[in-house]
C-alpha cells in the first residue's frame, strides 16, 4: 500500500473536469518522458494543494516522489548516490537569521578548494525542503564541480515574509565565513535556486550588494517567482497546468504575505527592485509553467539595469523539471547548461585572484 493511500479522502481532490482538461493539454504539449513522469506522480494520488492546509500540503506526494516512482517502475535504483555518482553529502546546521537552520553540504570528488554554490529550494516559501530538491542541488555539485550548500529556510505561514529572505542572507554570510572549512573558495561563490528559491537567489544577491558583502560571481535562477501579478501570459496559458497552477500560486502568496503590501516589496516583486550592479544571471524556464513569463520579465528588467543575463526556455517540460535529470532529457540538458554558465564565471573569478 502506498504511504499516501490514507490521504485519499474526497477532501482536496482535484476537480475532475479540470484534471481531465489538464491531462489532455499535457498529452499534446509535453515530451514523452515528461508525460511518463507526470503519470507516475499522478499514480501517487496528489491532492490539490490550494484546497489544503499547509500541514496537509506538506504531506502530499511531490514531483520528486514521482521521479522515485518512475525509477521503480523502470527497475532502477532510487538512491541519490546512484543517480548522481561522485558526490557525497552531509547534513548539518548553519546560522539562520533567528537561530540555526538545517542544511545539506554536497561535495564533488576531486581536490579542492572548489567553488561554492548556496542553493535555495522551491515550494512557494510554504512547502518542500532540501530533500525534495536534492536532485537539482546534487546535480549542480556534480556538473559544476562545486560544493553546494542547500538550506531549509523558515517557512510560511508559521514564519511570514520576510523570514525566508532573512534566512537566505544569513546563510550567505555563513557560507562566506565557512567556505574554507568546507573545502571551498569564498572568492568563487554563486547563488542558485528553483521557483521560490530562484527568487531568493536574486533577492540575496541584491541584499548582499546593499549590505556591502563580497558579491557572488553568478546567480542561477530556475523558473523564479519574480513579480506579483497572476495575470501574465503564462499564468493564463498554464492556469490549470501541473504540477504548478495559478490557484496554487495564489495560495502560496496568501500564506507568505502579512498583507497585500508585502507582495509589492521588491524582494518578492523582483522586476521592480534596483538591479544595477548585480553579477551575471542565468534564468531557466519551462514552457508548461505559469512562471514562464516571470522569467521573461526578470530578464527584461535585468537587461534594462545593465546586468549580463541569459535566459533559456525548455519546450515540452513543466515546472519542477530541473531536478528530474534521472528521468528527463531536458533536465539533463538544463543542468549541463547551468553548470557551464557557473563554471565560466567561477573561472573568471579565479583569474581575477
Amino acid at each position: 500500500m502506498s504511504k499516501y493511500d490514507n490521504d485519499r479522502s474526497d477532501d482536496g481532490q482535484p476537480n475532475p473536469i479540470i484534471n481531465a482538461v489538464s491531462h489532455a493539454v499535457a498529452a499534446i504539449r509535453a515530451d514523452d518522458d515528461m508525460q511518463a513522469l507526470a503519470k507516475a506522480w499522478e499514480s501517487l494520488g496528489p491532492k490539490a494543494i490550494e484546497k489544503l492546509s499547509p500541514e496537509e500540503a506538506r504531506r502530499q506526494p511531490t514531483p520528486t516522489d514521482g521521479v522515485m516512482e518512475l525509477l521503480r517502475q523502470q527497475g532502477r535504483s532510487t538512491r541519490p548516490e546512484d543517480l548522481v555518482p561522485g558526490v557525497r553529502s552531509q547534513d548539518t546546521l548553519i546560522d539562520g537569521a533567528a537561530g540555526q537552520i538545517p542544511a545539506r553540504i554536497y561535495t564533488p570528488e576531486g581536490n579542492g578548494p572548489f567553488p561554492v554554490v548556496l542553493y535555495f529550494h522551491g515550494g512557494g516559501w510554504v512547502i518542500a525542503d532540501k530533500d525534495v530538491y536534492d536532485g537539482g542541488a546534487r546535480g549542480l555539485s556534480k556538473q559544476a564541480q562545486a560544493v553546494v550548500v542547500s538550506i531549509d529556510y523558515r517557512q510560511a505561514p508559521e514564519h511570514k515574509f520576510p523570514a525566508q529572505w532573512d534566512d537566505a542572507l544569513a546563510a550567505y554570510r555563513w557560507t562566506l565565513a565557512n567556505a574554507q572549512s568546507l573545502g571551498a573558495d569564498p572568492n568563487r561563490i554563486a547563488l542558485a535556486g528553483e521557483s521560490a528559491g530562484g527568487n531568493l537567489a536574486v533577492a540575496t544577491a541584491i541584499a548582499a550588494r546593499d549590505a556591502g558583502l563580497p558579491p557572488p560571481c553568478h546567480v542561477l535562477s530556475v523558473y523564479p517567482i519574480a513579480q506579483n501579478s497572476l495575470n501574465t501570459e503564462s499564468y493564463l496559458e498554464n492556469a490549470i497546468a501541473k504540477p504548478l497552477n495559478r490557484a496554487m500560486m495564489q495560495w502560496f502568496m496568501d500564506h507568505v504575505a502579512r498583507s497585500p503590501e508585502d507582495l509589492k516589496d521588491p524582494r518578492i516583486n523582483l522586476v521592480d527592485a534596483r538591479l544595477e550592479g548585480l553579477p551575471p544571471v542565468t534564468i531557466i524556464n519551462a514552457r508548461i509553467d505559469p512562471l514562464r513569463s516571470d522569467g521573461a520579465k526578470l530578464e527584461d528588467a535585468l537587461q534594462r539595469a545593465g546586468v549580463p543575463v541569459e535566459r533559456r526556455e525548455y519546450e515540452g517540460v513543466t515546472h519542477e523539471f530541473f531536478g528530474a535529470a534521472a528521468v528527463l532529457q531536458k533536465a539533463r540538458e538544463a543542468q549541463a547548461y547551468a553548470a557551464q554558465r557557473l563554471q565560466r564565471d567561477f573561472a573568471t573569478a579565479a583569474a581575477m585572484g
